[in-house]
């Protein structure tokens, strides 16, 4: 999570949509970097709000827009999927390592997950609060273009960002049958991206 206090921005870090590249790019011209724990570094809007959103109103600010970054459902599980295959999780509950994308993205439609698929939802990471606290700058990580555009206007820099924390490639193949039943059981992801700024 970056925070830009005279520009009056939060950037959620969502995992797996190049948060590490924007940290590294953004970091020197932030108010704030929040990098760990992971539970804080990757808060979602619900933590934001009761933690971060109260300090800062104590501090002065009535209102820091909340921006976030949220990519196309189908090859987030994938970036997940993909990442969980490295070699520092083998035997780990958490690796994917000799599990098909098709057995990961099934077992992520489950109603309890089994801790490899366990990997949370990115319409829950952004949904509103009821006090009003939500994500008014939503972007699709395919639209690099359009983030960046913002963040330079909105901060007054100059963006050149980095590839880093890239999964290794993998097969990502989906069935058809399959497809449909995640869109069936996780309409909200694929609502949320349809909304994002693309």
């Amino acid at each position: 999570m970056l925070v830009f206090w005279k520009a009056r921005l939060v950037l959620l870090a969502v995992p797996k949509t190049g948060s590490s590249a924007y940290e590294s790019a953004l970091a020197p011209h932030a108010s704030m970097t929040v990098l760990d724990p992971p539970e804080l570094k990757h808060a979602p809007v619900y933590r934001y709000n009761r933690f971060f959103r109260p300090m800062f109103e104590k501090m002065g600010t009535p209102h820091m827009e909340l921006m976030a970054v949220i990519r196309e459902p189908v090859s987030w599980l994938g970036s997940w999927y993909r990442y969980r295959q490295r070699g520092f999780l083998d035997g780990k509950p958490t690796s994917t390592r000799g599990i098909s994308f098709d057995e990961f993205v099934e077992a992520y439609t489950r109603g309890e997950r089994p801790p490899f698929a366990n990997v949370g939802s990115q319409a829950k990471f952004v949904e509103p609060r009821p006090n009003g606290t939500d994500v008014s700058q939503l972007f699709r990580y395919e639209n690099q273009s359009g983030i960046i555009a913002f963040l330079e206007d909105r901060l007054g820099v100059a963006l050149d960002l980095p590839r880093e924390n890239v999964s290794p490639r993998g097969d990502l193949a989906l069935s058809p049958e399959l497809e449909t039943k995640l869109r069936r059981k996780c309409a909200a992801d694929f609502e949320v991206w349809e909304r994002a700024q693309g």
